[in-house]
């Protein structure tokens, strides 16, 4: 005995229905430095890169917002060893309207440094690793030393004080989406096989 074709279209879209509401999209919009524009770093805070982007997770569909003057500054993204050595001449990316952002679109190494002549040099560039698997990654920028970060801080300085690092998801799938996947499969076993 089966349910009637009715039941079945309104059983279906009722399950559909469960699975929308229950997937979450986990993308953010992660502006470089918090409350500090993007500049050279201050004489009182060299390491702000590194100490910003070490409290970040970042993964595929988040995205990076650099904002700067755009009459004395700009933002170009580099290969690694454009990076290391500080060669502005010939980037992958070049953004100068101030309000750059650069949407990561895929897994791997990404560098970035000011446009401007001597600001790289001057530590004003960050380095992120986007990895696959379960949404973790790692970030660091010039002079980084990890033991000049306290570890068990969850907050980063800046300019205002400081502010908490937002909670880092360890795993993209949440229970309540497998949980609806599961009543879903067998749903859908139940209605095919009656």
């Amino acid at each position: 005995m089966g349910f009637p074709r009715i039941q079945k279209r309104q059983l279906r879209n009722a399950l559909i229905f469960i699975l929308l509401i229950q997937t979450r999209v986990f993308c953010y919009q992660y502006k470089v430095g918090d409350l500090d524009a993007w500049g050279i770093p201050t004489s009182s805070n060299p390491t702000v890169y590194a100490k910003w982007s070490k409290y970040h997770t970042f993964k595929i569909g988040d995205s990076l917002l650099f904002l700067y003057p755009p009459s004395q500054d700009s933002l170009i993204q580099v290969t690694e060893e454009s990076y290391n050595s500080c060669n502005t001449t010939d980037p992958i990316l070049y953004m100068n309207n101030g309000n750059s952002l650069f949407n990561i679109t895929s897994q791997g190494g990404f560098y970035f440094t000011s446009g401007a002549e001597g600001h790289c040099q001057k530590s004003q560039k960050l380095h992120i690793s986007v990895f696959s698997g379960n949404g973790s990654s790692s970030a660091s920028s010039p002079s980084y030393d990890p033991s000049s970060l306290p570890a068990s801080s969850p907050s980063y300085p800046n300019v205002f004080g400081t502010i908490p690092a937002p909670p880092s998801s360890s795993s993209s799938l949440k229970m309540p989406v497998f949980v609806s996947a599961a009543i879903g499969f067998f749903m859908c076993c139940a209605l095919l096989s009656g």
